[in-house]
């Protein structure tokens, strides 16, 4: 009897018996499971992502957006202008919600699936971007800017995660960096729609409230999308998993598509029985104390924390107001150059991320991101030498060192979106899919967390140890997280989801997860030679 004709809810054990599993992990491979085409990405792919990664797209228009905002508002919310304080609280609002969005949303999906969160994060940002563009208090502007955070926070946790279990193996990578292209994307677009409404009387409120457009469009396309195949395997509906994998790898015949998902199920069923068999309470203390859980959730809040702690978004929250401060015309226009670098680096990164390796684009880029920092902490210094180290607006500013600030800028975003700004969001590949929701939510809140640290306190921090010792601390921390990629991060490109979850039995799997590379593609070489 074949796969085909057997009852969906019920794959006998002796279908699965021929599998390969590794002989290390007990882990199911895909070694022995290539299917054809496998490196062609099929129409259907390309739809999934693309629809998917409008939550990617709104994720970098609502948080690069409000830099343009804080530099128009004016004192429109009140008699008079926004503060340093407001600037942080409002800022910040969205920070917060994010964090609540993140650490909640894996563990929605993982009830209700992957494609319901993303319509609810959807219905929540039309909500928050209306808000915003009708209110008038610096309160309802908060609460507005809170609520675009939760769907920020749902869409950045699960739309990564969605594409992942929707994509080829070979492909996975390079599918959830275009999510990042649209979130870079998004910022571009956020900082042209600044620009063009900067010299607009309450041009701001078409800023936020455009926001709505791709939200609703997305809302409606979803309808149309499917859920993830282990999604639909772990609520015992193999033959629609059957014929999405179908989709997935057109080019594969019915014996690999039987196989794929075969061992798909035998993947998913040992999460089934392990969620069946325990507790959300009991799942969530594995993920802290069961070594191979906890080492992924190490390397995933680890690589979250150091995306945000290097101060990244500080440029796409602040950038607009820092460019003014050191004597630039048209700020809101020079932080386009910097939303556009970010957007050109990670077409680089979409194009080597599978190519390269996640692990050696973070070791190589790593080091481009603390000499930018490095450069802008010395510029910085010499700059405001007549201004006893403090950025005071209306002064001149020597125009070479404003320049080579901006220079500094401009390597360090594109040494981030390169590498950092990309490989974090791979985080749902280093959990198995029983705790893959906790994981990728925890991951999640600790980007927001470190996020919210960041934004809430860099004002502070300028006025307190001067824009150089700013730049200087930041430059420090990248420094750790460089170090922390070394000797913590394994190497994941072209492993299944299944086999990256037992690279980390024995430690953090460094060169074990290189190895196991190496010999896919030795793989893969032997049989495109076969077939040649």
């Amino acid at each position: 009897m074949s796969f085909d004709e057997k009852h969906p809810d019920d794959v006998q054990k002796d279908d699965l018996a021929g599998l390969k599993r590794d002989p290390a992990t007990g882990e199911m491979s895909e070694m022995t499971v290539v299917a054809e085409g496998e490196e062609r990405t099929t129409i259907f792919v390309w739809l999934l992502v693309l629809v998917s990664s409008i939550s990617g797209l709104l994720f970098g228009y609502d948080t690069g957006v409000i830099s343009g905002a804080l530099v128009t508002i004016g004192s429109d919310l009140g008699p008079h202008s926004l503060s340093s304080t407001q600037d942080e609280l409002i800022t910040s609002a969205t920070t917060l919600g994010a964090l609540i969005g993140g650490l909640t949303a894996g563990i929605m999906s993982d009830y209700c699936g992957r494609k319901p969160v993303l319509a609810i994060a959807d219905v929540i940002f039309l909500g928050g971007a209306i808000g915003q563009a009708v209110c008038h208090t610096v309160s309802a502007m908060i609460g507005g800017r809170f609520l675009i955070g939760i769907a920020v926070g749902l869409a950045a946790c699960i739309a990564p995660l969605y594409i992942q279990e929707l994509s080829p193996t070979r492909l996975r990578g390079r599918m959830v960096t275009l999510n990042v292209v649209a979130i870079t994307g998004g910022q571009v677009i956020a900082y042209g729609i600044g620009a063009a409404f900067e010299n607009t009387h309450g041009g701001w409120r078409w800023m936020v409230g455009l926001g709505c457009v791709p939200a609703g469009i997305q809302f409606l396309l979803l309808f149309f999308l499917p859920e993830s195949p282990r999604i639909m395997v772990r609520t015992g509906k193999q033959e629609a998993a059957r014929h999405i994998m179908q989709k997935i790898y057109a080019y594969a015949t019915p014996e690999q598509i039987d196989l794929k998902v075969r061992v798909l199920t035998v993947a998913v069923q040992e999460a089934i029985d392990i969620t069946n068999t325990t507790t959300f309470k009991q799942r969530l203390y594995s993920i802290f104390f069961v070594p191979i859980n906890r080492r992924a959730l190490i390397v995933g809040c680890g690589l979250q924390a150091f995306q945000q702690l290097c101060g990244f978004n500080t440029l796409m929250y602040y950038s607009a107001s820092l460019f003014k401060s050191i004597g630039f015309n048209n700020p809101t226009a020079v932080g386009l150059i910097i939303a556009g670098t970010n957007f050109i680096f990670t077409l680089v990164a979409l194009k080597y991320i599978d190519i390269i390796g996640r692990r050696r684009i973070m070791v190589w880029t790593s080091p481009g991101m603390i000499f930018g920092l490095t450069l802008a902490a010395v510029s910085f210094h010499f700059l405001t030498l007549r201004t006893n180290s403090q950025l005071v607006d209306g002064t001149k500013y020597p125009e070479s060192w404003s320049a080579l600030v901006l220079l500094s800028m401009i390597i360090f975003v594109a040494s981030y979106a390169t590498g950092l700004g990309n490989v974090p969001w791979q985080q749902g590949e280093l959990f198995g899919l029983e705790v893959r929701g906790i994981g990728t939510s925890l991951a999640t809140a600790t980007n927001w967390g470190a996020n919210l640290i960041i934004g809430s306190t860099y004002l502070s921090l300028m006025n307190r140890i001067t824009p150089s010792g700013a730049f200087g601390f930041y430059a420090g921390l990248c420094l750790l997280g460089w170090l922390f990629c070394l000797f913590c991060y394994p190497e994941t490109a072209g492993l299944s989801l299944e086999e990256v979850k037992g690279i980390f039995k024995d430690g953090f799997g460094v060169r074990e997860s290189q190895k196991m590379r190496r010999e896919k593609q030795a793989l893969m070489k032997r049989k495109a030679e076969g077939q040649a």
